[in-house]
Parts: C-alpha cells; sequence; structure tokens
C-alpha cells in the first residue's frame, strides 16, 4: 500500500516503515490522498469526480490533498473496490451497483427499479438516515463512504429497431447493469447482457445485443450511440435515479483529523448539489442532439410502468428476504417513502420526485431485516 507521510514525521526521521495506521496518528498534517476511480477518461461520469477532487484540493490548501487518476491507470475499473480494501489504493470513485455480486445490498443502494429518483436520494441521504445506510453497507469491508453525485432517470433502451412496449423485449439480448433489472427481463422474456461501457457501442453496431442502455442521455450521447442506434424507448425505469461517491479505506479515514474529514465531507456535499444540474443540464441537451440526428422515441404506457412496479415491489420482497442488510436498508428507504407520501401528493405536479403507483410489502420486508 502506498502510505501517506506526514511532514512532520518526515522531518523527524521516522521511518518510512511505519505502519498507515501510525503514519496517520498525526493526521493534523498535511495528508495525501490517491485515488481512482471506475469511469475512465471519455464518459462524462467521471466529471462528478474531478469536480469533488478539485474542491477538496481548493478546500484543504495545507491541511489535506487528493492525487487523482482516471479509471483504468492504476487498477481495472472494475476491481476498484478490491482495491480499497486491500489497499492497493487510498479511495476510488464508484457506483454502488457494480458491487452486488458481492453483496446484493449494493444493489439498492446505487439504483433499483422503479424507486427512488435521484430528489429521493437527496432528501435521504441528508435527512431521512440514507447516509448511515451506506457506512452500514461498505463499513462491513473496511470501507467509508461518501455519496457526492445524483443522476436522474437515464435515458431508456437505445435499439436498431422499434421498440414501444414492454412486450417487444420478449426474445431479444439486451444490455442492462443490475441483479433486480436482469430478474425483470427475465420476467419478461429478455435476456440480460452484461457488458462494460467501453463495449456497448460495438456491440450494437455488430449486432452482438439488440438494445442497450448505460446512462443519462448525455452520457449516452458523449458515448456516440446516436452513431448505431435509430431508437429511443423511455423512460429508464431500470434506473430511475443514481448514486455514486468515493469509497475511502476505513483506515485512512480513521486517521484523518476532525478538519480533514470536515473538508470531504464538505467538499461531497457540494458536488452532490453541483451535479444535479450538472448532468441535467447536459441531458437536456443531449436529448435535443439525439432527435436532431433523427432517432425516434417511443414512451411506455401507463399500463406497463404499473406492470413494472408490480414486478419491481415483488423482487424487492424476494431480495430483502434473502439478505437482512438488504432488508434493512429498503425498510429505510420505504419509511421515508411513507413519511414523505402525503406532503409529496399534497405538492402535486410541483412535486419532488414521485410517489409509488403501488408499494411494496413493507411489513414483510420489516419482518425480514429483523
Amino acid at each position: 500500500m502506498k502510505t501517506i507521510i506526514a511532514k512532520q514525521l518526515v522531518a523527524l526521521g521516522i521511518a518510512g516503515t511505519m505502519t498507515l495506521g501510525a503514519e496517520m496518528a498525526l493526521a493534523s498534517d498535511p495528508v495525501n490522498i490517491q485515488m481512482t476511480t471506475t469511469w475512465p477518461e471519455g464518459i462524462n461520469l467521471i466529471e462528478a469526480d474531478k469536480h469533488f477532487v478539485e474542491l477538496v484540493n481548493k478546500l484543504g490548501e495545507d491541511a489535506i490533498n487528493i492525487d487523482f487518476f482516471p479509471g483504468n491507470t492504476i487498477v481495472p475499473s472494475t476491481q476498484v473496490f478490491d482495491a480499497v480494501r486491500s489497499g492497493a489504493t487510498q479511495a476510488a470513485a464508484d457506483w454502488p451497483g457494480y458491487w452486488a455480486g458481492t453483496n446484493t445490498a449494493f444493489s439498492l443502494l446505487g439504483s433499483f427499479p422503479m424507486l427512488f429518483s435521484a430528489q429521493d436520494y437527496v432528501l435521504w441521504i441528508n435527512e431521512w438516515g440514507g447516509a448511515e445506510m451506506f457506512d452500514a453497507a461498505y463499513g462491513e469491508y473496511g470501507i467509508k463512504y461518501l455519496p457526492y453525485a445524483v443522476i436522474s432517470t437515464e435515458s431508456g433502451l437505445r435499439s436498431t429497431k422499434p421498440l414501444a412496449s414492454l412486450d417487444d423485449l420478449n426474445g431479444k439480448r439486451l444490455r442492462m447493469s443490475g441483479r433486480a433489472q436482469g430478474a425483470i427481463l427475465a420476467e419478461l422474456g429478455g435476456a440480460q447482457v452484461m457488458l462494460p461501457g467501453s463495449e456497448v457501442y460495438q456491440s450494437l453496431e455488430r449486432g452482438v445485443v439488440d438494445a442497450a442502455e448505460f446512462s443519462s442521455p448525455s452520457t449516452d450521447y458523449g458515448m456516440g450511440f446516436q452513431e448505431v442506434t435509430q431508437y429511443w424507448m423511455a423512460p429508464g425505469w431500470h434506473q430511475p435515479g443514481s448514486v455514486a461517491g468515493v469509497m475511502i479505506a476505513q483506515e485512512v479515514w480513521d486517521g484523518l483529523s476532525d478538519k480533514q474529514q470536515f473538508i470531504l465531507k464538505t467538499a461531497a456535499q457540494a458536488t452532490m448539489n453541483w451535479s444535479i444540474g450538472y448532468y441535467e443540464r447536459t441531458s437536456a441537451e443531449a436529448t435535443k442532439a439525439f432527435t436532431d440526428t433523427g432517432v425516434t422515441v417511443s414512451t411506455l404506457s401507463a399500463e406497463d410502468m404499473t406492470r413494472l412496479q408490480e414486478m419491481s415491489n415483488a423482487n424487492l420482497v424476494k431480495e430483502a428476504c434473502d439478505n437482512p442488510l438488504f432488508a434493512k436498508i429498503t425498510v429505510s428507504k420505504l419509511e421515508y417513502l411513507k413519511e414523505y407520501e402525503q406532503w409529496r401528493e399534497m405538492q402535486g405536479e410541483f412535486a419532488q420526485g414521485r410517489n409509488l403507483s403501488t408499494f411494496p410489502d413493507l411489513e414483510a420486508i420489516r419482518a425480514c431485516a429483523e
């Protein structure tokens, strides 16, 4: 592991073989943290990571500094979770859903079909205990987590042939991330194909998949999907809202001073606020660019959306009863939705996000969390 060596200790001639925990003991001295990300250059999701790093380095002055490395430069993008756990790097940005193979609870934190919008994530994280749920999940693996970016509804499916309804997904090969998303596709007769972002363009171009999703319109446009698809099925029910953030090795976090931790938390909160405006503006611009190129947009019917909600609710209960941590996080999310439901309903069309058309069985999930 690269160590963080306080200048005061260097001046005193302390041996460089000291453990990380001992070196961090004088964390009031300047600290330098190495950070990478799951996103390579060219995918605009990296912009939130860069914004966070820039804020930390400006706010940190002589207290804390981050050396940032884009995805695939220190370790492969898909291995950043293990890299933080093992000490190969001290911090890494991610999307939690990528680690569902390690613990299904991560799929619920990153995004879940027909559940949280971006606004829901912001409210839940800041005022309804969501931040503690991230810590509960990542903490099991020796990681402190700071969520710092939210992205609203993803684009949906992009294809070379028209897709107008859920029935059209039957028999199709579909690139779509997420454990719950794959289960729903299977119920619809579709086949989930897992591909890294770098392979989506060529897979669409060569017909390896019939349709694909990746992210928001701005991200999709930047990856050139308008060049290889002519049809767009909306909305992005599979990820109505997403969260990204930074994993920091717990040993590193614990060795920081209160001031250094405060700087990181403040930069994370400010980046989350920035991310809403940035990704919405760029997605609005990209949506116009997609339609200007002649891409045809179809929108799922209300009946199809109700069907998806019911399928998602059933999947939520099943997953919760297979994993107590998943159940604990689900209870937290659903209790937030219940507490906010009345006031949000009263706001009508001016509300932030939406209330669920049908609600999962909270009591069944609560029982699985105990």
